[in-house]
C-alpha cells in the first residue's frame, strides 16, 4: 500500500508539475520575440526534468514548440519592422539569444529528440558555432547509434574550415551500423578537397535529404542557388576576359557575350538575350563591362 501510495503522489506531483510547465509557457507565448528574448530562462533543462517527473516528454513537446515559435516570431517581427521579407541565411539579424537555451531545454527533458539536434545544427552555427558543436556533441552522447548527428557535426566543423575535424568526424560517423556508404567517401574529400564548391554541394544535398524540416530544406536551397551563382560568375567571367583580350576592351552590352556563353552552364533568357541567375534575374555587368553581379531584386544570398 505504501508503495503504491508513493507511486500515486508521484503521479500527481509530475502531472502538476507538467500543468504548470505548460501554463508557464503558454502565458508567455502571447509576448514579443524582442520580450521573450530580453527576459531570462527561468527553468533550466536540470529543473525542468525534475519538475515533470515521468512527463518529461510532454514538457520537451512544448520548449520544442517554443523554440519554433521563438524563431517564427523573430522573423515576423523583423518583417514588420523592416517592411521587407527575411533571408533565412541571414539569421545574425534576428538575435536569437534564447535559442540555444531552448534547444538545450529540450533535450535535457528528452536526450533522444534528434530533429531538436537538427534544428540546432543547421541554424545555430550562423549565431554561435559553438553552441552548436556543444549542442550536437551532448546529441551523440545520448545517442551514440545516430550517424546522422555526426554528420551535422563534421558539417559545422566544415563550416569553420576545420577539414581535418571535419574528416575524422565523418570517419567516426562511417563506423556506426547503418550509416551510409557516403559518410567515409565525405571523410575523404574533406581530407583532399577541404572547401571546394562541389564538397560543399554534395554537403548541401545530403544535409536536405536527411532533413524533413522545411525551413532546413529553404536555407539548403538558397546556399545551393549561391553556389550556382559563384560557378556563373566564373564563366562569366572568363569569357568577359576573352572578350577584352579579343578587342582591348570590356563588353558594353550582353549581346557581346551571349554568343562565347552559348553550351555553357549559363541560363539565357531567350526573349532578352541576358544570362540569368539561378532566381531568374537577369545579371548585370558592372565597372565599364569588365565585372559582373546580382541584380538587386535578386534572391539568391550575396
Amino acid at each position: 500500500m505504501k508503495n503504491s501510495a508513493a507511486l500515486i503522489l508521484l503521479l500527481v506531483l509530475g502531472f502538476g508539475g507538467a500543468i504548470w510547465l505548460s501554463r508557464w509557457i503558454e502565458n508567455r507565448r502571447g509576448r514579443s520575440a524582442s520580450q521573450l528574448d530580453a527576459e531570462q530562462l527561468y527553468v533550466s533543462g536540470p529543473a525542468a526534468k525534475r519538475l515533470t517527473f515521468a512527463f518529461n516528454g510532454l514538457a520537451a513537446d512544448w520548449y520544442w514548440m517554443r523554440s519554433l515559435q521563438y524563431v517564427g516570431r523573430k522573423v515576423i517581427d523583423y518583417e514588420d519592422n523592416s517592411a521587407g521579407q527575411f533571408d533565412l541565411n541571414d539569421l545574425s539579424k534576428l538575435d536569437l539569444n534564447l535559442l540555444s537555451p531552448l534547444l538545450n531545454v529540450t533535450t535535457t527533458l528528452d536526450p533522444q529528440f534528434i530533429p531538436a539536434y537538427q534544428y540546432g545544427a543547421v541554424i545555430l552555427p550562423e549565431l554561435n558555432s559553438d553552441a552548436a558543436i556543444s549542442l550536437l556533441e551532448k546529441g551523440i552522447a545520448a545517442n551514440p547509434s545516430s550517424w546522422i548527428l555526426y554528420h551535422h557535426l563534421g558539417y559545422i566543423y566544415w563550416q569553420r574550415r576545420e577539414y581535418d575535424k571535419a574528416s575524422d568526424v565523418y570517419a567516426t560517423g562511417a563506423k556506426i551500423a547503418g550509416a551510409p556508404g557516403w559518410m567515409a567517401a565525405m571523410s575523404a574529400r574533406m581530407k583532399a578537397d577541404r572547401g571546394a564548391r562541389d564538397v560543399a554541394r554534395e554537403i548541401y544535398h545530403r544535409l536536405s535529404e536527411s532533413s524533413n524540416d522545411k525551413t532546413v530544406k529553404e536555407m539548403v536551397a538558397k546556399h545551393l542557388m549561391r553556389l550556382d551563382w559563384l560557378d556563373d560568375r566564373d564563366v562569366i567571367q572568363a569569357s568577359i576576359k576573352n572578350y577584352h583580350s579579343r578587342f582591348g576592351h570590356c563588353p558594353s552590352a550582353w549581346s557581346d557575350l551571349v554568343a562565347s556563353l552559348h553550351g555553357t552552364r549559363i541560363r539565357i533568357d531567350e526573349t532578352n538575350g541576358w544570362p540569368v541567375d539561378p532566381s531568374v534575374m537577369p545579371y548585370r555587368l558592372i565597372n565599364g563591362g569588365c565585372d559582373i553581379d546580382l541584380d538587386e531584386h535578386s534572391t539568391v544570398p550575396r
